[in-house]
């Protein structure tokens, strides 16, 4: 890898946009604990043990595997536009013990999936990333069970961080009604549903 790459990836993993898959380790540093912890983010998802979940851009799975862990009768399908981010993340929940998971590669303006197909969709510090906000949100609503939740999670410090209140707004605009917002200014989870 030549240096002028090495330069490119740093730019893009400290920058706007999707995170590279060579700096998953930053990912899994001992400090996002106190930013935003798993079981944070898993205790405020509202799914059932036999909940199908979809998570959006996995990362390196830090996430992943407490989600998995309370769906045990369910499922978690992870999607990420890049494979090796689903490598990753597949090794970890492996790694866990955790088998009641699949993997897809795939970006946010086309889900491969059929309607009504997830009780939850979460995220964490990808709401940001997705510049087809508008055929996400169709396609969030399209796969999503009627009574489905779309849980998004933002934190610092995350270069496409998003308040709460500017999400909500592009929530609404597209067809989502936010129902609660858990946390505070800088580290928040936002839940919400389909409208009508």
């Amino acid at each position: 890898m030549t240096f002028s790459e090495r330069i490119g990836i740093l730019r893009r993993g400290f920058g706007r946009g999707v995170f590279p898959y060579q700096l998953t380790w930053v990912l899994d540093l001992p400090g996002r604990q106190f930013i935003m912890s798993p079981e944070t983010v898993a205790g405020r998802l509202p799914v059932k043990p036999d909940a199908h979940v979809l998570e959006i851009g996995p990362g390196s799975g830090y996430y992943s595997v407490e989600v998995a862990k309370r769906i045990p009768l369910g499922q978690l399908t992870v999607l990420d536009i890049q494979p090796a981010m689903l490598e990753k993340t597949a090794d970890k929940l492996r790694a866990a013990g955790i088998s009641n998971f699949a993997t897809q590669p795939a970006d946010g303006g086309t889900l491969p999936f059929d309607d009504a197909s997830f009780d939850a969709i979460f995220m964490v510090t990808v709401f940001g990333e997705i510049e087809a906000r508008e055929a996400f949100l169709a396609e969030a609503a399209r796969v999503l069970k009627p009574d489905g939740v779309l849980s998004i999670t933002e934190h610092h410090p995350d270069p496409d961080f998003e308040s709460a209140e500017a999400i909500s707004a592009s929530l609404r605009a597209y067809g989502f009604v936010p129902l609660q917002k858990l946390g505070w200014r800088w580290a928040y989870t936002l839940n919400a549903v389909r409208a009508g």
